[in-house]
C-alpha cells in the first residue's frame, strides 16, 4: 500500500477509488503567449501532484493535502462556487465546480511539484484531480476539453486570468518531447527534445523568490495585450507580424506597445526554437533563449533581480543560454548548459546570488515526461 492509500484510510477510513497524477512543467520557450492565440512549446517534468479520491453517498466534499496534516477542509458541493474563501484547496475545488460536480468527495492532495517556483504547481494540481475525476465519474471529457475546464476553474473561480498551456501539457505532454501547443485550437505536435545525447542538459534553477500570479501583475500585462488587440481591431496578437505592430505604434500606449512587441516577436521564437530542435543546433536555441529572457525583461517587464541574476550567473559560466521561465515576478530560471560544467555553472550562479545578498537558490534537472494519468484504481 502506497503513503497516499495509509494516509487516505487513515484519515477517511477507508482506501481511494480512485488516485491520478499530473506532472508540473518547464516552459523551454514560449512566455507569456497562450492567451495570445500563440504556440508554445513546454514540456512536462518529473515531479507530480497526485489525487486520491473517494467518491460519497451524499453532496459532501471533504478535503485534505499529506502536506497539511490533519486538517480536513469541508463543503457542501451546493456552496461551491466563486466567490467561496478558502486557501490552497480552491484549485481543486475550482476543478469540481468546472466539471459540475453532482456527488460528493473524500479527496486527499499529495504535491510534489516546488510551490511557488514558476513550474505550474497550480495546473498539476488542477489536473490531477481534473484526471481523477473524469475516470471515477466516467465523464468522458477529452484531454483539450479537460484543459479547457481545468482553465476555467483557475479563471473564474480561483481568479488567476492564466493562459491555457499549463493544463494543456499538463494533460497532454509525452515522455521524451516537448509539446508545441497551439492556443487557439489545442493541438500538438510532440517535438524530440534530447539534449543529453549531445552532451548538454536543461539546468532549473529555482530562485526561491517565491511569486504569485493573484496580485494582479500578470492580469495588467494581459490586459494590455487585449486592449492592443482591440484598438487594431484583430482577433489576437498572433494576426500581427513585426513590422504591422511598428507600423501601428501611434494606435497604442507604450506599455501595449512593448508587451505586443514580446507577444509577437516570442511566437516567431518559438517556431524558430522548433527549427533548431530538429536540427539539433543546440547554439542558435541557447540564443533565442537569450533573447526571450531579455524580451520578458525589458519588453514584457515581468522578470525580477533574482531571475537575472540566475540567467547571468549561467552565462558567466559559459551556458548556451539561459531565461525566466513561468509568470514571472519570482520563480524559476532555465539554463542549457554543457553537463560536464553543471557544478561550476551552480557555483557561479550561487556566487552571483551571495553577492547580491539573496536567498540561496535550489537546483534541479528533469527530462521531458509523461502527461496526467490514472496509476491506482480500486
Amino acid at each position: 500500500m502506497s503513503d497516499i492509500d495509509k494516509r487516505f484510510a487513515q484519515t477517511f477510513g477507508a482506501v481511494p477509488d480512485i488516485i491520478a497524477a499530473a506532472p508540473g512543467r518547464v516552459n523551454l520557450i514560449g512566455e507569456h503567449i497562450d492567451y495570445s492565440d500563440g504556440f508554445v512549446l513546454p514540456f512536462a517534468i518529473k515531479d507530480r501532484t497526485f489525487a486520491a479520491v473517494r467518491m460519497r453517498d451524499d453532496r459532501k466534499v471533504r478535503i485534505t493535502s499529506m502536506q497539511r496534516r490533519n486538517k480536513i477542509v469541508e463543503h457542501n458541493l451546493d456552496d461551491i462556487k466563486p466567490g467561496l474563501k478558502g486557501e490552497w484547496e480552491r484549485y481543486p475545488l475550482s476543478v469540481m465546480w468546472a466539471l459540475g460536480l453532482t456527488r460528493g468527495i473524500d479527496i486527499m492532495i499529495d504535491g510534489h511539484v516546488p510551490l511557488g517556483a514558476g513550474l505550474s504547481s497550480s495546473a498539476a494540481l488542477e489536473c490531477s484531480v481534473a484526471t481523477a475525476l473524469n475516470h471515477l465519474f466516467s465523464l468522458g471529457y477529452s484531454l483539450e476539453e479537460l484543459a479547457r475546464l481545468t482553465q476555467k476553474g483557475e479563471n473564474e473561480y480561483v481568479g488567476v486570468p492564466c493562459g491555457i498551456m499549463d493544463q494543456s501539457v499538463s494533460l497532454m505532454a509525452h515522455a521524451g518531447s516537448a509539446l508545441l501547443l497551439d492556443c487557439r485550437d489545442l493541438s500538438t505536435k510532440n517535438i524530440a527534445f534530447d539534449v543529453a545525447s549531445s552532451g548538454l542538459e536543461l539546468l532549473i534553477i529555482d530562485t526561491q523568490a517565491h511569486h504569485s500570479l493573484i496580485d494582479g501583475g500578470y492580469a495588467v500585462r494581459r490586459a494590455s495585450c487585449e486592449s492592443v488587440v482591440a484598438k487594431l481591431g484583430i482577433v489576437s496578437l498572433r494576426e500581427l507580424t513585426p513590422s504591422q505592430l511598428e507600423a501601428s505604434r501611434n494606435l497604442v500606449t507604450d506599455t501595449e506597445f512593448s508587451c505586443a512587441r514580446h507577444a509577437v516577436t516570442e511566437m516567431k521564437r518559438v517556431m524558430e526554437a522548433v527549427t533548431t530542435l530538429e536540427s539539433k543546433d543546440f547554439i542558435a536555441l541557447g540564443q533565442l533563449l537569450n533573447q526571450s529572457h531579455a524580451s520578458l525583461r525589458d519588453d514584457y517587464n515581468v522578470s525580477c533581480p533574482e531571475l537575472n541574476a540566475a540567467v547571468d550567473g549561467a552565462i558567466a559560466a559559459g551556458a548556451l543560454g539561459a531565461r525566466m521561465v513561468g509568470g514571472g515576478f519570482g520563480g524559476s530560471a532555465i539554463a542549457l548548459i554543457h553537463a560536464a560544467q553543471t557544478q561550476t555553472t551552480i557555483a557561479s550562479v550561487e556566487k552571483t546570488f551571495a553577492d547580491n545578498k539573496f536567498k540561496a537558490p535550489r537546483f534541479f534537472t528533469s527530462l521531458p515526461s509523461q502527461g496526467a494519468e490514472v496509476i491506482q484504481r480500486g
